[in-house]
């Protein structure tokens, strides 16, 4: 399926294979490096995208720090085999992290709503 945007198209796909994401580079608008994709977490009752988590880098000294971010706040640069984060900088500063040995309970609904509104995105079970 391709998109037309100005005088030339992009073949953008509507799936991929979630292994040729993970461990992709997360930059933002400004092109600053973010850190890296380390996981796509699925809803299985709903079958939905549930986070994508990023492992930060050195980006505002977070360095190590991984973050459940909604996976409504990427989107795919295939081109550059990357992702682009609609995130503030501030807003990643400030975000509830975890390291990799101790992970939070993504089902646990109040860790859902509290993430996506810290992000400023509706839930997505809230959605239809």
């Amino acid at each position: 399926m391709g998109m037309t945007t100005g005088n030339r198209t992009e073949n953008i796909r509507q799936t991929m294979s979630a292994g040729t994401l993970i461990g992709d580079k997360i930059s933002n608008a400004q092109n600053d490096d973010l850190g890296t994709l380390k996981e796509i977490m699925l809803d299985v009752d709903s079958g939905r995208v549930a986070y994508g988590v990023l492992e930060t880098g050195s980006f505002l000294g977070m360095g190590g720090k991984f973050l459940a971010i909604p996976w409504e706040a990427f989107s795919v640069d295939e081109p550059n085999h990357k992702l682009l984060l609609n995130v503030p900088k501030e807003t990643l500063k400030d975000a509830e992290g975890f390291d990799k040995n101790n992970w939070p309970d993504t089902t646990d609904p109040e860790f859902g709503r509290r993430t996506h509104k810290h992000y400023g995105y509706a839930p997505y079970w809230d959605r239809s």
